[in-house]
This record gives structure tokens, C-alpha cells and sequence, in this order.
């Protein structure tokens, strides 16, 4: 065994076939009973949908050069992701856009307008360095937006109050004051028309590559290969005696 590789996700794999490709000989051990990793792609037998089993991924990204590698192992059909909240009996749309910002609350801004509105008149201004998810929305929206956009879905997307999150984490949602509401901005957006594990299978179809379903990793396998690649939870590696 010369390069023992462990997980079959997207990092798995693409590691896996680069080195392949580059003349070495690799094993890729995958704990569960399927490719893709938590993209994993099945369909379900009574309707023929296409399910995520780990929840939707949809594949965006602004790099031609990883848009062609995708590309060349899936078809992809485009898709952009336009997020629909249900607030107090009306239907917004996401990410908080000058159309959600008009409708809650009553206005027919301009661009500019709505800018100086939430500025002015909604954002905390007294908070000069947010440290903390709720202080960064309130900052950033005011309350009005942060209770009913962001507060409700943070807590049970992470499973704790945003005063227990870093201020980073919001930083990395859109605001905008124009009609975009494509979740995304990148230039490449879509999902692979067979499923990710369906791609994920074919980039691991290399005579090079060995891949073992259902093998948790182990110690013992490290001692006989030459490298190790870990790609699943860092905590994982250490058998979570580190936290």
C-alpha cells in the first residue's frame, strides 16, 4: 500500500485521482456504505427523485478551472438556489434583499434609500467591535431583521443561542440593496443530473485507485502505507480524546 487515503468524499476522491493520475498506487477506506461523503446521492425508489441523504449541496464556484474538473466527470444541470422565509404569515425572499427589506417593512425604497434607512434608523450603532453572531446582526440589520431572519434559523441550524457564536459566521451572508435573490454569487452554479455519488464514482474510476466501503479506519493500516491522507473529522483522527 503506498498512499492509504481515508474517506471517499469529494476530498478523498480528488486527492485520490491527482495522485493516481501521477503514477502512484492508492487506497481509499470509506466507514460507510456508500461514496460522495455527505453529498452523498441516491434515488428514491417509489418516486425516482433525486434525494440528498446529508441535506442539498449545491455545487458554486467562481474557478473555471474546478468548474471544468466537475464538469468533466458529471453533467451538470444549472440551478441557483432562491431561499423562500414564511415571517407572520407573509413570504419573504432570502438572502434579506431591497425587495425583503420593502416588504417588511412597507416601503418602496431605492437602492440607496434602504441602505441609509437600515443604517441609519435599524442598525445598532453603539456596537463598535460585535464579537458575538447576535451583536455582529444587530449591527449589521437591527433587530427588526435579526428576530425575524436570523435569530430563529441560527438556533436551530447550530443548536445554541447566537450569543454563544463568533461574529465571523454572519459576516459570510449577503445583504443586498438590489432585486438579486440568488443565494449565491458565483459565476458556476449547478448540481451533477445522476448525483454526486454518481460523480464521485467516477473520479475514483482509476485501475490505480482501491476503495474499501464499510472499513472503518485503524491504526494499524497507517503502519502499512507509506503516507496517510486523513479527510474526515479532525477529531476523528485522535479518537475525540483531544475534544
Amino acid at each position: 500500500m503506498q498512499i492509504l487515503i481515508t474517506g471517499a468524499g469529494l476530498s478523498g476522491a480528488v486527492t485520490a485521482r491527482t495522485l493516481a493520475e501521477s503514477g502512484h498506487k492508492i487506497t481509499v477506506v470509506e466507514s460507510r456504505d456508500h461514496l460522495a461523503g455527505n453529498c452523498h446521492t441516491a434515488r428514491c425508489d417509489q418516486t425516482g427523485v433525486m434525494v440528498h441523504h446529508y441535506g442539498p449541496h449545491i455545487f458554486h464556484t467562481d474557478d473555471v478551472e474546478v468548474w471544468d474538473y466537475v464538469n468533466s466527470f458529471a453533467r451538470f444541470r444549472p440551478y441557483r438556489n432562491r431561499v423562500k422565509s414564511t415571517v407572520d404569515g407573509a413570504v419573504y425572499s432570502l438572502p434579506v434583499n431591497l425587495h425583503t427589506i420593502n416588504q417588511f417593512f412597507g416601503k418602496t425604497f431605492r437602492p440607496e434609500e434602504a441602505r441609509a434607512f437600515i443604517e441609519e434608523t435599524q442598525a445598532d450603532r453603539t456596537i463598535t467591535d460585535p464579537q458575538s453572531f447576535e451583536e455582529q446582526a444587530l449591527r449589521f440589520v437591527g433587530p427588526a431583521l435579526y428576530e425575524a431572519f436570523f435569530k430563529g434559523y441560527t438556533e436551530k441550524q447550530w443548536g445554541c443561542s447566537p450569543r454563544d457564536l463568533p461574529a465571523s459566521i454572519l459576516k459570510r451572508l449577503p445583504l443586498r440593496f438590489n432585486y438579486d435573490d440568488n443565494y449565491f454569487a458565483h459565476v458556476f452554479q449547478g448540481m451533477p443530473e445522476a448525483g454526486y455519488t454518481a460523480m464521485v464514482a467516477a473520479i475514483l474510476d482509476h485501475p490505480g485507485i482501491d476503495v474499501h466501503l464499510n472499513t472503518p479506519y485503524s491504526a494499524d493500516m497507517a503502519g502499512r502505507a507509506a503516507h496517510l491522507i486523513w479527510t474526515g473529522p479532525l477529531d476523528g483522527y485522535f479518537n475525540a480524546k483531544l475534544g
